[in-house]
């Protein structure tokens, strides 16, 4: 069953994931960190490092956001990010925070379907993308078009929510994320909706293994999971051959 953000409003997901970003935008970074209480910046940081040997030149950043991710990537050190998203709204406070950061001429924020990437096949040496593969309407194709526009030997490197199964600290989470996150991010963000659409949409995911399933099936190899925070989150990589 496909989870939308606002069940009560017509559209397809992708119109409303977009509606969604764009309504959030301006609290989006604080939201993030304040309800991971942080923990989502040394996830990112994690993430990127297991790029460190491949060196990586030409990075896309796929549901870039506001270009968190886009940013950490620098640590890598490579001539040019380009980080695409749905969510004009987004992309504006990114663009801005570039500019501000000096980093505009590093890092190139374009709107775009994750789905069907504007990029000719073999283009780029790493993809990433942060809590962002969740929110596709067509994961598989968005999957794939992910490994059409990686060059052979690229890798891609996914953090994503997971859903922690260790007793107690998975009924303490669910708790947190079903009940607490909810109320904080509707008063914060204004949106009545999105912060109940985050945890519906973590639930449908299929993380884990069956993740891997998809990755593989995609035509990824050497696929591997990374839980992290006793399975909050994970972080999958995969290498086209």
């Amino acid at each position: 069953m496909t989870v939308l953000p606002y069940k009560d409003k017509e559209g397809s997901k992708k119109e409303q994931v977009a509606t969604m970003f764009d309504n959030i935008s301006s609290n989006y970074d604080f939201l993030n960190h304040f309800l991971s209480l942080g923990i989502d910046i040394a996830w990112r940081k994690k993430a990127i490092k297991l790029l460190k040997s491949d060196e990586p030149k030409q990075i896309l950043d796929i549901a870039t956001g506001t270009g968190d991710f886009a940013i950490e990537a620098l640590a890598l050190n490579p001539d040019k990010v380009t980080g695409v998203d749905i969510s004009e709204g987004m992309l504006e406070v990114g663009r801005e925070k570039m500019k501000k950061r000096r980093l505009d001429h590093k890092i190139e924020l374009l709107k775009g379907d994750s789905e069907s990437l504007l990029f000719p096949d073999n283009n780029f040496d790493a993809v990433i993308v942060a809590f962002g593969v969740r929110n596709f309407e067509n994961l598989k194709k968005g999957l794939a078009d992910m490994h059409r526009v990686l060059k052979p030997g690229g890798r891609v490197v996914i953090l994503e929510f997971s859903k922690p199964r260790i007793f107690p600290f998975k009924q303490l989470y669910q708790f947190y994320f079903n009940w607490v996150l909810p109320k904080i991010g509707k008063v914060i963000s204004k949106d009545n909706s999105a912060y109940t659409y985050l945890p519906e949409s973590v639930q449908s995911f299929p993380d884990g293994d069956d993740f891997l399933g998809v990755l593989n099936e995609i035509g990824f190899k050497n696929t591997i999971c990374k839980p992290q925070t006793l399975g909050i989150s994970s972080i999958y990589t995969g290498i086209k051959q």
